[in-house]
C-alpha cells in the first residue's frame, strides 16, 4: 500500500515538473513571439492617444478602456480563430499574408513621412463634441484601425511558433493577446493621463512637486513626438524585415543574402560591439526596404486617384 502511494505520488511530481516545464516553455515562446511583434505595438501605442484628443478629462479613461475591450475581442474572437485555422490547414498562406502585413506597415510609415516632408496631412477628426453617438464613432474608428495592426501582431506571433503543436499555439497566442493588450492600453492610459499628474502635482505646496508636475506638462508634447517618430522608424523596420524574410521563405533569396553577409562581415570586423553593430546593419537595411516598397505603394495610392479623377 504504501509502496503503491509512493510509486503515484512520484507520479504526480514529475507530471507535475512536466506542466511546470510546460508553462516555461509557452511562457518563453510567448515572450519571443511578443518581441517579434514590438514594431507594431510601439505603432499601436502611437496611434490610440488621438482618438480621445479634445475628450472631457473624465471620459478619457472609460474611452480608452472600451477601444481595449474591442481590440481584445479582435483578437480573441476574430483574429485568433482564423489564424489557427490558416495555420492548421493551410499554413503556407501565412508567410503571404504576413508579407501583406508587412507592405502595410511599410506604407503606413512612409505615408507619415511623405506627410512630413510635404506637409499635406490626412484630416483627422479628434472628438471634440461630447454625447454617447460621437463616443461611440470615436471608439468604432478606433478598434477599426487598431483591428489591422491586431491582424499583424498575432500573425507575426504565430510565425514566430508555427512548430508548436496546435494547444500550445492556441494557448500563447491567447498569452500574447492578452499581454500585448495590457501592454498598449496601460501605456496609452498613462501617457494620456500624464498632463493631468503632471497638473495636479504644479498644484502642491512641494517646490519638488511644482517642478515635477511642470516638467511633465512640458514634456508631453516632446513624449508624444517622439513616440510617432520612433513608431514610424519602427513600420519601416519592421514591414521591411518582414518582406525580407518572407521573400526568402518564397525563394528569392538574393536580397536576405546580400543583407546576412553584411551583417556578419561587420560582426566579424568589429570585436565587442560587433553583434550590436550587425544588427543595427540588419536593422538599416530592414527600414530602407520598407522606406523603398512603402514610398512605391503611397506613389501609385497617389496616383490612382489622380488618375481616377482626370
Amino acid at each position: 500500500m504504501s509502496v503503491g502511494l509512493a510509486a503515484l505520488l512520484d507520479d504526480v511530481a514529475a507530471l507535475a515538473r512536466l506542466a511546470a516545464a510546460s508553462i516555461d516553455d509557452v511562457g518563453a515562446a510567448a515572450g519571443r513571439a511578443s518581441a517579434k511583434a514590438a514594431g507594431v505595438v510601439v505603432d499601436d501605442a502611437a496611434v490610440t492617444p488621438r482618438y480621445v484628443q479634445g475628450l472631457s478629462p473624465k471620459r478619457e479613461l472609460s474611452v480608452i478602456g472600451r477601444i481595449a475591450k474591442g481590440s481584445l475581442r479582435n483578437k480573441l474572437l476574430v483574429i485568433l480563430p482564423a489564424a489557427l485555422l490558416l495555420s492548421q490547414f493551410l499554413p503556407w498562406l501565412l508567410t503571404p499574408i504576413l508579407m501583406v502585413g508587412g507592405t502595410y506597415l511599410c506604407y503606413e510609415g512612409a505615408e507619415k513621412l511623405w506627410e512630413k516632408v510635404s506637409g499635406h496631412h490626412a484630416p483627422e477628426k479628434p472628438s471634440t463634441a461630447e454625447g454617447v453617438d460621437q463616443e461611440q464613432t470615436v471608439v468604432s474608428g478606433a478598434i477599426r484601425t487598431d483591428f489591422i495592426l491586431s491582424a499583424e501582431i498575432m500573425v507575426i506571433a504565430l510565425n514566430e511558433v508555427a512548430d508548436e503543436p496546435f494547444v500550445s499555439r492556441a494557448i500563447i497566442l491567447v498569452v500574447v493577446a492578452l499581454g500585448i493588450t495590457a501592454l498598449v492600453y496601460g501605456v496609452v492610459a498613462l501617457i494620456v493621463k500624464m498632463d493631468d499628474i503632471g497638473l495636479a502635482l504644479a498644484q502642491r505646496t512641494s517646490s519638488m512637486s511644482r517642478g515635477l508636475g511642470n516638467g511633465l506638462v512640458k514634456a508631453m508634447p516632446v513624449v508624444l513626438a517622439t513616440l510617432s517618430a520612433v513608431g514610424v522608424v519602427a513600420m519601416l523596420w519592421v514591414g521591411g524585415h518582414i518582406l525580407l524574410v518572407g521573400a526568402e521563405e518564397l525563394g528569392w533569396h538574393a536580397p536576405y543574402d546580400i543583407v546576412h553577409h553584411l551583417e556578419e562581415a561587420v560582426h566579424d570586423a568589429v570585436s565587442g560591439a560587433g553583434a550590436v553593430l550587425g544588427w543595427l546593419v540588419n536593422t538599416i537595411a530592414s527600414a530602407i526596404i520598407g522606406l523603398v516598397v512603402g514610398a512605391i505603394v503611397v506613389a501609385v495610392m497617389h496616383l490612382v486617384p489622380r488618375r481616377t479623377a482626370h
